[in-house]
């Protein structure tokens, strides 16, 4: 033990105390998926809190020269199969009874008992050293030690800060009016029942407002059913803001809504307020379910989507490389889908499992763990290497885990990673797959400047034709896309006398009281969809600069390129005409191949006069101030010699988003400009085109990338080490003035293709000269024939895009596969009528 203190003296230095706002890594593996619970456990380094499973920990030693780490090993308690579980995939048994989570009553989280065993392991030898070893070695080791093993214990983990673990939606605060609400003396009585709207006569979500007694029906939900709003139009009249539901008046409360609080809130003085109007809590009884009963049922609607999961099935699971399920981090169905379906594209594969081992092998110690390039090849490489595709261990005598659960892999950092700064992927709500597909390929686009970049797989050319009727002159521009959006023509429904004798039963049941019945779901042809995308569209107030007048237009939109994998977004979510969210129960009949060589763009046709090309007028405001430039000749004293200069007035929200992809500032407004702010993607497309223009900011000739500017040799010295070349090195700090994280993030965006890039352990570079390799202007797109087949679907169950659940089925091997979060397994019947997001790969014949 002597030698151990004697080590631990001289590496006293290297071990550091948690501060508050350190980050650590101590539930998972900084370059793969091991946790405390994995085999081997994980190991905590003591200087950069970085966790390290068994096979990456001595790597991270021979590359710091680090020692001493915390190694934490969790074995998981056995324990009597919980009640609460039916084993079978249904909701709980026992079910909920408050609208929380993680509480009593409330919906179930997973908490699983462990047994941690803590203690110091000092490298190369891995020797141990325990708390109780500590008490013999001297004083400043032990205070040292044991005040870090404390803090690495007691500090919140990166991904438990990242998670909600608890959550009570019934905790309701006291209403800033309830104290000293003002009560109307107007002779108003509220019987105890028999009460209906005042204006529309429902008899039902009723609410009374606390200040005159009046009622009124509550908000229409998402699906259409609940009231008509009238409580609310009626508070937006008057200014009363708290209202009470009838037939939740018990003597325990009632429910009570504050419109200028937007929120459900608690009176103190309710009794005092509902007898005003001859209201007598303490008789009355429930009729109604609260709001919060009604927000617990839709939570809990698992059993009414079989269909989709195929619960009715025995499904058999599967394991092994490329079936590897994800962990419900909480509302993340939607990313794992997602990411399920990317990873099983070529693009996605080659770009993230190779990389991923070049980035453990080279420079996994010298950056932080959150950079997309890891973090995208960390799940790569657990998604598809089988590594994690392992089912559970099934306690002992005991059946815990549903059919077809698997060890899997919790995408915890990934997720914060690609919600960083976001105000919707950065929460734990519920979001909609097809905004989230675009994001993340956003954020592709941002880090992939030039060659490989894995979202090209995606991107296509639409063209559009607008002819002026008047004139007969044509226009042709071109946007990039990634995504074909199918409108529902629900007037198209094959079965449309069916609907319409379901809608005429449901409004007798609403006449009489009685409970709606089952309404049938609209059988709608595929083909309907996409004739509705491809019919001229007619516009009636188009600017055509041939007879420099607004006139009548027809607007035809087809494929200028067709993309290698095709997605398909069906629109179910919608508006009614009331403007209220709602989504089309919709069967379409989506086909196992497409052919879209019909929808070729011909582009100009012979014979065909084209529209004058004129310039965008100045964009300005009616109080812009006229003014001049000094010309060569010009003085403060007299402007004659001024040239006159109106000022622009940019659309600062493109702007901002043309920022956000990388593009510097000024060449973010010259695009918008240029471009007569016609909208983002007009202006990313004459970016992309004027890349190499001299007088762009952060094209090649720019300013501050002359090869005569000094580099900073530790710079230069720091990024060999990393295994790139010299020319490599210098070429990234050129392009990010000389900040070496930025220049080291700089490579891997570029990164694209490591034969490419040419990356040596510290040679130099054979690939020529920079001017050789960089991409040519305009956005690159991949072109062929207009064939596809169906190799995946995403579909999402629920009301909304904000609630519900998806689940995706990928064809693999010729075999359906659901992918069902941490569930993987041989499909039996594939719902493809009922998809939300539909992808397709090119056939090659």
């Amino acid at each position: 033990m002597t030698e151990v203190s004697e080590i631990l003296m001289s590496v006293l230095s290297t071990i550091r105390v948690p501060r508050p706002g350190d980050s650590v890594h101590k539930d998972e593996c900084a370059f793969s998926f091991s946790s405390p619970e994995s085999e081997g456990g994980l190991y905590v380094c003591m200087n950069s809190f970085l966790g390290f499973g068994s096979k990456y920990v001595e790597r991270h030693h021979a590359k710091t020269g680090q020692r001493a780490y915390l190694h934490i090993t969790r074995t998981r308690k056995t324990q009597k199969e919980d009640e609460n579980n039916s084993g079978s995939g249904d909701p709980p048994k026992k079910k909920p009874t408050r609208l929380a989570i993680g509480i009593e009553g409330g919906f179930d989280v997973e908490q699983e008992q462990y047994e941690e065993e803590v203690k110091v392991v000092l490298f190369p030898d891995r020797q141990e050293v325990t708390s109780e070893d500590l008490a013999s070695m001297p004083d400043v080791v032990r205070e040292r030690v044991s005040l870090s093993m404390a803090g690495l214990q007691a500090a919140d983990s990166v991904s438990h800060i990242l998670q909600v673990q608890q959550w009570d939606g019934e905790v309701r605060q006291e209403s800033k009016y309830a104290a000293e609400l003002k009560q109307l003396d107007n002779g108003v009585k509220i019987p105890p029942s028999g009460w209906k709207c005042e204006v529309c006569d429902l008899q039902e979500n009723l609410w009374m407002n606390l200040t005159d007694g009046k009622v009124f029906c509550g908000r229409k939900y998402f699906d259409g059913s609940g009231g008509n709003n009238h409580a609310l139009l009626y508070y937006q009249q008057s200014g009363y803001p708290l209202a009470v539901k009838l037939g939740t008046i018990t003597p325990d409360g009632a429910d009570v809504y504050s419109y200028d609080e937007d929120d459900m809130v608690l009176d103190s003085k309710l009794p005092e307020h509902l007898s005003h109007f001859g209201i007598d809590m303490m008789t009355m009884e429930k009729t109604e379910r609260t709001i919060t009963e009604l927000e617990i049922a839709v939570n809990q609607r698992v059993g009414e989507w079989e269909v989709i999961q195929e619960s009715g099935s025995t499904l058999r699971p599967l394991w092994g490389p490329g079936l590897t399920g994800m962990k419900n981090l909480g509302n993340s169905c939607y990313l794992n889908s997602v990411m399920q379906v990317l990873f099983t594209i070529p693009d996605f594969q080659t770009k993230s499992v190779p990389l991923r081992m070049f980035v453990i092998t080279k420079i996994c110690i010298f950056l932080p763990p959150f950079r997309l390039f890891k973090i995208r090849a960390k799940l790569g490489y657990g998604l598809l290497s089988g590594e994690y595709s392992k089912p559970e261990k099934p306690f002992i005598n005991m059946t815990f885990f549903v059919q077809g659960d698997q060890l899997g892999i919790a995408p915890r950092m990934f997720k914060a990673l690609v919600g960083r700064g976001h105000p919707e992927f950065s929460t734990n709500r519920q979001q909609d797959a097809q905004e989230f597909l675009l994001h993340f390929i956003n954020m592709v686009e941002r880090n992939c400047r030039s060659g490989m970049n894995p979202s090209e797989a995606f991107r296509f050319l639409v063209e559009e034709k607008i002819v002026c009727q008047q004139s007969q002159k044509a226009k042709y521009t071109q946007r990039v896309d990634y995504i074909v959006q199918l409108p529902v023509p629900m007037d198209q429904a094959t079965n449309m006398e069916e609907l319409q004798e379901a809608e005429r039963r449901r409004e007798e049941a609403d006449s009489s009281g009685a409970p709606p019945p089952a309404a049938p779901r609209a059988q709608i042809p595929f083909a309907a969809c996409f004739a509705a995308l491809s019919e001229p569209e007619t516009l009636t107030d188009f600017w055509s600069s041939a007879v420099q007048a607004k006139t009548t237009a027809t607007k035809t939109t087809r494929f200028a390129s067709f993309p290698d994998h095709l997605v398909i977004q069906i629109k179910k979510f919608t508006f009614g005409l009331d403007w209220v969210p709602k989504k089309l129960d919709v069967s379409i009949d989506v086909p196992d191949t497409l052919d879209l060589s019909a929808l070729h763009a011909m582009g100009q046709q012979p014979g065909e006069e084209l529209l004058p090309e004129v310039a965008p007028p100045p964009l300005m405001t009616p109080d812009v101030e006229v003014k001049g430039i000094l010309g060569s000749h010009g003085n403060e004293e007299d402007d004659s010699l001024y040239s006159p200069l109106l000022s622009p007035v940019l659309d600062d929200s493109t702007v901002s988003q043309l920022c956000e992809m990388g593009f510097p500032l000024e060449a973010c407004r010259k695009a918008v400009y240029y471009t007569g702010n016609t909208g983002i993607d007009a202006a990313m497309n004459w970016v992309m085109g004027h890349m190499e223009d001299p007088v762009l900011p952060g094209s090649s000739s720019a300013p501050g990338t002359t090869p005569t500017e000094s580099l900073p040799e530790e710079h230069l010295a720091t990024i060999v080490s990393m295994g790139f070349s010299r020319d490599q090195a210098t070429r990234a700090l050129r392009a990010t003035n000389n900040v070496l994280e930025r220049a080291v993030d700089w490579i891997f965006s570029h990164l694209d293709d490591l034969e490419s890039m040419d990356v040596s352990e510290g040679g130099r570079s054979e690939g020529g000269s920079e001017t050789s390799r960089e991409p040519p202007p305009g956005p690159r797109v991949r072109d062929g024939p207009g064939k596809y087949e169906l190799f995946a679907f995403i579909s999402h169950m629920g009301t909304s895009t904000m609630c519900g659940h998806y689940v995706c089925h990928i064809k693999k091997d010729q075999q359906w596969v659901i992918f069902n979060d941490q569930k993987v397994c041989a499909s039996e019947k594939p719902p493809k009528d009922l998809g939300y997001l539909y992808f397709y790969r090119r056939v090659v014949e």
